[in-house]
């Protein structure tokens, strides 16, 4: 998800000169990395996860659940020094927003392509089931939609307008989900997984295309809930005005620590009212999971930018350079080793994943720590892949 602009070289403040944001750069790495770390444990199974790296099973907010709203609010930060840069380089408009719509339709066709993989089936001869039932909401269909929408909002409006449409969509969002009654049921009910609005839609729109591991209840990343997460980006936008204001680094970094520190409050304090909630993407999850990100990046600019931590940087460098490339590399290869390739093992033929966990680390002892080094030897394993693109000065862009 690259901002746009020229590798950073190895000056902090030469490189926020040249454009390019080392403070984004880390938090967009550290984020991608956790991304990564939480999506690849070796086993899915109860009792294979430590608590804070898992999702929050139904309302609440694990360190898990903090990871896709952070890369999106980076996403919408990003906006900012990309577009503004082809904006005073004299780029109208319009091609800027055709731009914008190439790119949301790719990730949404990477994603669905993702969800599609390997594309044909083999159970009862070959077959093209999985094709006929991809997957059509998620992730990167999710973060292209609410780029899009942010990024159209930049180029065309003006911030006040970003930030009311900002406060909308977090303030009719909640009487939707919590009020409105369903077409096809009573009134809503937040604790259930179907018995509301978001659900009712993501059925009636998608059908048998939302995941498979909601039972055909919702989508977490249904269309519903995609108001909320505009908002997300879009307070990414508003912080990256703040980084590209004319104060100095130091009165950044104070407003984006105290900006984050009052989302935090009206987040937790929304949420007595409005149960934080991941999968249903609830306004004060957005707001909670705003206030949050915005800290991060008050820290990651004080560390990177004004301390001039660069050596600590670079390991987040490697990973935020190519977080697109990484994140549906990941998720590819996971498929490949995790489902695609088997090896026979006591008698049975296991996947290649399996085999290499049960074999290697489950004998370590405790199935949550054989777990957790999985996904630590998943992320070490493609930093070194993202480590030899970096130096060679490779990004996949979109």
């Amino acid at each position: 998800m690259s901002d746009g602009a020229a590798v950073p070289g190895p000056n902090p403040r030469a490189a926020v000169v040249s454009g390019r944001w080392l403070g984004l750069d880390a938090l967009r790495g550290l984020t991608i990395a956790a991304m990564i770390l939480v999506n690849n444990p070796g086993s899915w199974g109860p009792g294979y996860q430590y608590p804070p790296l898992a999702h929050a099973a139904w309302h609440g907010c694990t360190f898990t659940d903090l990871v896709f709203p952070t890369f999106l609010f980076c996403a919408g930060v990003a906006i900012v020094p990309a577009l503004t840069k082809k904006l005073q380089n004299g780029t109208p408009r319009g091609p800027l927003a055709a731009g914008v719509g190439r790119r949301v339709l790719v990730l949404v066709l990477l994603g669905m392509g993702m969800s599609a993989f390997p594309f044909l089936g083999f159970e009862g001869g070959l077959n093209i089931s999985p094709l006929l039932h991809v997957r059509f909401p998620g992730v990167l269909q999710r973060i292209g939609v609410c780029y899009g929408i942010a990024a159209l909002l930049f180029l065309f409006t003006a911030p006040r307008t970003q930030r009311l449409v900002l406060l909308a969509c977090l303030v009719v969002y909640w009487p939707l989900l919590a009020c409105c009654p369903s077409p096809d049921g009573g009134a809503p009910d937040l604790d259930s997984r179907s018995d509301h609005l978001a659900g009712w839609l993501d059925r009636t729109v998608f059908g048998a295309h939302v995941w498979r591991e909601t039972r055909g209840q919702y989508d977490p990343e249904g269309l519903l809930s995609t108001i909320p997460a505009v908002a997300t980006a879009l307070f990414g936008v508003a912080a990256g005005r703040v980084l590209r204001s004319g104060d100095d680094l130091a009165a950044k970094v104070a407003t984006l620590l105290r900006r984050g520190t009052l989302l935090m409050a009206a987040g937790a304090v929304w949420g007595w009212f409005l149960p934080m909630n991941k999968a249903l993407w609830t306004s004060s999850y957005a707001v909670w999971t705003a206030g949050i990100a915005t800290v991060g990046l008050g820290l990651s600019v004080w560390a990177f930018e004004q301390r001039r931590w660069a050596a600590l940087a670079r390991p987040l460098q490697v990973y935020g350079q190519n977080a697109l490339l990484v994140f549906v590399g990941s998720g590819l290869l996971g498929r490949i080793v995790g489902s695609l390739i088997h090896v026979p093992a006591a008698g049975q033929s296991v996947s290649l994943q399996q085999w290499f966990f049960r074999t290697v680390l489950l004998p370590i002892g405790d199935p949550r720590f054989a777990s957790l080094a999985f996904a630590l030897l998943w992320v070490a394993g493609w930093y070194v892949v993202l480590a030899a693109l970096f130096r060679r000065g490779i990004v996949w862009k979109v």
